[in-house]
């Protein structure tokens, strides 16, 4: 084989393979994005069904979850800046944010892409028709965002 051919065909060799592990590359650090905004980790009270059904709905949503029972949910609460009168029963977090309460999993996949800069996600109290609750009664309810001074306003509604 002739030089010139012979390094003609390494070029394109080089050119292809170059372009294969560019493309390999460009996909894993894209996915890499999704994945590593999957995990939750819920603090709790011990035995609260709600809670555990919320965490089972959020794993069945493609996320990670890491229940921790906690004596002093109200001191998570305060640490994670949830103001009193928008409290439920679990606070999570995932990635930089609270999520507070029984928040739809997509709405937490648009927090995590949209990245507002604030604090995180909130549904206060339980309602009824919000996922872990389970139960027939159809209770329209709103999604939070909770800015950084404290303050809400509607991310969502239910």
């Amino acid at each position: 084989m002739k030089p010139q051919k012979f390094f003609s065909y390494a070029a394109l060799i080089l050119l292809i393979a170059g372009g294969a592990i560019w493309y390999i590359v460009d996909n894993y650090y894209e996915h890499q994005d999704n994945d590593s905004t999957a995990e939750v980790v819920m603090y709790k009270n011990e035995g609260c069904q709600c809670c555990d059904k919320w965490a089972v709905y959020m794993q069945g949503n493609g996320y990670s979850v890491k229940s921790v029972n906690s004596h002093n949910l109200y001191g998570v609460k305060a640490d994670q800046g949830v103001p009193q009168d928008m409290g439920a029963c679990h606070t999570a977090v995932v990635g930089d944010y609270v999520v507070e309460g029984h928040v739809p999993a997509e709405d937490i996949q648009r927090l995590l892409a949209e990245k507002p800069d604030a604090r995180g996600l909130v549904v206060p109290g339980m309602p009824a028709s919000s996922p872990g609750m389970n139960t027939k009664i159809n209770e329209p309810f709103k999604v939070y965002l909770l800015k950084n001074d404290g303050s809400t306003e509607v991310f969502a509604q239910h």
